[in-house]
């Protein structure tokens, strides 16, 4: 398992965001759309943390977006348990206008997908949502995703149908991802690497691209 260089610097807003995102200016009015609805509807439902909004452009925009780094050529990806639309509305908006780009967003609690379904169609977004478990679907995709999902363990039987066709996994993970990888490895073989956040230096983003069962 190999651990990258360290994380650039976080940002602290709009500007700084589209300077290490390289969003354009028509990006980044959508994200700010995306912020205020996301604000709006937080306050009737709890998809993010309350006290994590004021710092939306680094704790959420750019902890999304930071994955298109790491495939850059990826056109379909599924976010599961999507929730609030991160990281998947995020990189829907970032991948808006780009040919062949789609975001499947999938979520299994019906009142979560009308904020993503609102989101989608107030922003014109190359996404589906889907209300459903996350392992009852079997879609081709490039890259599976996931951030504040599941621990690890649980969270790759939720992958399973997507890595099995062929994606590759980029789950968003906190500061106890040791421990999460050990665990996980106890029900699972799979090949992982480890990326350090660039929004968080205490996160690591886990790059799977094998799995099965553990014998």
């Amino acid at each position: 398992m190999s651990v990258a260089a360290q994380p650039e610097a976080p940002v602290s807003d709009a500007a700084s965001f589209a300077a290490v995102s390289g969003a354009t200016p028509a990006q980044v009015a959508d994200l700010d759309r995306f912020r205020v609805m996301l604000a709006d509807w937080n306050e009737r439902m709890n998809l993010v943390g309350p006290a994590t909004l004021p710092d939306f452009w680094n704790r959420h925009a750019w902890d999304s977006a930071q994955l298109l780094k790491l495939a850059p050529d990826a056109l379909t990806w599924a976010d599961l348990g999507a929730g609030a639309g991160l990281p998947g509305l995020v990189l829907a908006i970032l991948g808006k206008g780009r040919p062949g780009f789609h975001v499947h967003l999938v979520e299994s609690m019906a009142k979560r997908c009308r904020f993503l379904s609102e989101a989608v169609a107030a922003l014109d977004l190359p996404a589906t949502v889907h209300n459903a478990r996350a392992e009852n679907l079997a879609l081709s995709v490039d890259i599976v995703t996931a951030r504040a999902c599941a621990p690890l363990a649980r969270l790759l039987g939720y992958a399973r149908p997507y890595l099995k066709a062929g994606a590759t996994g980029l789950f968003l993970k906190g500061q106890d991802v040791g421990a999460e990888l050990q665990d996980a490895s106890k029900s699972w073989d799979f090949e992982a690497d480890t990326v350090p956040s660039a929004s968080d230096e205490r996160g690591r983003i886990v790059r799977v691209r094998k799995l099965r069962r553990a014998r």
